[in-house]
């Protein structure tokens, strides 16, 4: 699934491409997402108004439009936002389009049909259900070891969960809670309530530090993810355990090893990992 870092390099790929265009038409192929994308309201919010700016939240890509409306975007498991030609053939899974003055078209292809695609007013996005429960944002300023701490105070669940609860922080997904906790020297498993605030601030920076990694290799292409010019991402080159079980840990050469927590894959070295 694609999680913060893909969808912030989709924004920062598609964002000089859209900045300043203006929607003509959009067109749903098959309204058949996670939740049935409204046709009518998608239409009638978008069609005619320019492109303004495009943000991000947790796993959300946001399209401000002239006006005070946003179009949101969650990609789901498979979902790919490319800009193509006026004339690019129609894909299979091409569930929605929008076609622009520029003559390009945004196309939202989604094989697996995870996605999700809306309009709302941009003033009540912070009170939507979308994202009324989301936690803060790690790149952004407020996030740090304290706050971890502050936030596990009276929890005892393993640390890896933790960092992938969005209601605590956003878009720390499986692979980037993995990763982190193997730079930062900490057991997947160890609990909350046993980790000191030196840990919880290396935590915090190796979070930060990843996510900032990831971005600039372009995101982690293991399987559908591609920027909105069709270009994979890289930094699953310079993975350290995620999907390396039973190979040697790049640090100490001890075998890393796979567990799973929550339904999720989770890679670690015995080693380095206490």
């Amino acid at each position: 699934m694609p999680e913060l870092p893909e969808v912030e390099v989709l924004r920062r790929s598609l964002e000089p491409h859209l900045v300043g265009d203006r929607i003509e038409r959009v067109e749903v192929h098959n309204p058949a997402l996670r939740e049935p994308v409204d046709r009518a309201a998608l239409s009638r919010h978008a069609t005619g108004r320019e492109v303004e700016a495009l943000h991000r939240r947790g796993k959300y890509l946001l399209i401000d439009l002239a006006g005070g409306r946003t179009v949101a975007v969650h990609l789901g498991m498979s979902g790919r936002l490319t800009l193509v030609a006026a004339g690019t053939p129609r894909e299979p899974h091409e569930h929605v389009a929008f076609h622009l003055r520029s003559g390009r078209r945004l196309r939202l292809r989604d094989p697996r049909r995870f996605g999700v695609v809306f309009s709302l007013p941009t003033a009540a996005l912070p009170g939507d259900p979308h994202f009324a429960h989301l936690g803060i944002e790690p790149l952004e300023p407020g996030f740090s070891g304290a706050f971890l701490a502050r936030a596990a105070a009276g929890r005892r669940g393993p640390v890896k969960p933790f960092l992938m609860d969005g209601t605590v922080v956003v878009g720390i997904g499986n692979i980037y809670a993995t990763e982190t906790l193997f730079r930062a020297g900490v057991h997947p498993r160890r609990s909350v309530a046993r980790l000191s605030a030196r840990r919880w601030d290396r935590i915090a920076f190796e979070a930060v530090r990843v996510l900032g990694e990831a971005i600039t290799a372009g995101g982690t292409t293991l399987n559908d993810f591609a920027d909105g010019e069709g270009k994979s991402g890289y930094f699953q080159v310079e993975l350290g355990v995620y999907g390396r079980d039973g190979e040697p840990c790049s640090v100490c050469a001890g075998e890393i090893r796979r567990i799973v927590q929550a339904g999720r894959s989770t890679f670690y070295c015995p080693r380095c990992q206490r």
